[in-house]
């Protein structure tokens, strides 16, 4: 490979429960034409290819639909990056978000893997919504060893959030391209 940057897209799953907001994240990455006005709830996967912040990103963005997540762990072996998305106000089936969370990082493809997790904490805009201090302790996410891991407030309506987090998955991305 001569010198420059990769052009080999990074493959990032996007998964969560249904409606925490996985796919108008995604929109939100995408450029301003590409971007839909009303967003439908996934069924089964969608694939977004996009370039964002100067690279170029293919996103699998997941149903969460409890009949869909065994479809998860299909894409596992070959993902760059993970996004997990949780929305902070739905303290009910907060629960579900960490053992499906603790499904993924047990999974043979993921464990022992040195795959970034970026986790949102969504829906911040909301009245009732828990701080990242709190979503991370319903998640356990200090249990999280063996993969680097940040958590960020986000709001997916108004972009709030998301830039910084993309910027810190990217940062992962091309450090470990870099030890390879």
């Amino acid at each position: 490979m001569g010198i420059g940057k990769s052009k080999k897209p990074k493959r990032c799953l996007v998964v969560g429960l249904d409606n925490s907001g996985k796919s108008t994240i995604v929109n939100w990455l995408k450029p301003t034409k590409e971007k839909k006005d009303d967003v439908q709830a996934t069924v089964g996967l969608s694939e977004e290819s996009f370039k964002y912040m100067g690279t170029n990103f293919t996103m699998f963005d997941m149903s969460g639909a409890g009949q869909y997540r065994n479809l998860w762990e299909k894409f596992y072996e070959d993902t760059d990056g993970v996004i997990f998305v949780v929305d902070s106000a739905d303290k009910v089936r907060m629960c579900v978000a960490k053992d499906e969370l603790g499904e993924l990082l047990t999974h043979k493809s993921i464990k022992g893997s040195s795959v970034p997790i970026l986790l949102f904490a969504n829906k911040c805009d909301k009245q009732q919504s828990l701080s990242t201090a709190e979503v991370s302790r319903a998640l356990s996410l200090t249990d999280i060893l063996d993969h680097p891991w940040m958590i960020i407030k986000t709001c997916a309506i108004n972009g709030e959030g998301i830039e910084k987090g993309i910027k810190w998955l990217k940062g992962h991305l091309e450090e470990k391209k870099d030890k390879k």
